[in-house]
């Protein structure tokens, strides 16, 4: 896990080496002009765990990091997370740290890349990183993993623990 501390959209401190608070944990980085993959993939998580079994999801946690966090403050960060579902903890802190974190855990991140209505893109991967009951990286599901798939393999990480 990262040892980065970002701040959640309640503005309390959170560590991802040691506050992930839940037997499963899944993180994925996304932001909120993002056009395409990161509703879909936040879509896809919230459906997983909606058609997951009671147990599993109080066992599930969900952390989703911005990768633009000068226009993605906390307030804009919980608003677009709760489209999705409001149980998402939204993290956010200084660029470099959040490039840490995608380094640790694999996921690429490059700068924004202008557009030609004068706003940037962020280019980043949307993969999603699951976390286990013994603290352990598990699984990752790219985007377009069905949400067959993602539902079936919580409840075989819940069976984990």
């Amino acid at each position: 896990k990262p040892d980065v501390t970002f701040t959640d959209t309640s503005g309390r401190p959170f560590s991802l080496a040691t506050g992930m608070r839940k037997p499963i944990t899944l993180v994925v980085f996304v932001y909120t002009n993002c056009p395409d993959i990161c509703p879909t993939v936040l879509a896809d998580l919230a459906s997983a765990l909606r058609r997951s079994e009671p147990a599993v999801r109080t066992q599930t946690e969900v952390l989703v990091i911005t990768t633009d966090p000068e226009r993605d403050t906390p307030a804009v960060l919980r608003a677009y997370l709760d489209r999705f579902d409001p149980s998402f903890v939204g993290l956010t802190g200084p660029l470099p740290d959040v490039k840490k974190a995608a380094d640790t855990l694999g996921v690429p991140l490059e700068a924004g890349h202008p557009l030609p209505s004068g706003g940037y893109e962020v280019g980043h991967g949307a993969q999603v990183i699951a976390f286990g009951p013994d603290g352990n990286a598990h699984l990752v599901w790219l985007p377009g993993t069905p949400v067959g798939d993602i539902r079936h393999d919580l409840s075989a990480l819940a069976e984990l623990g």
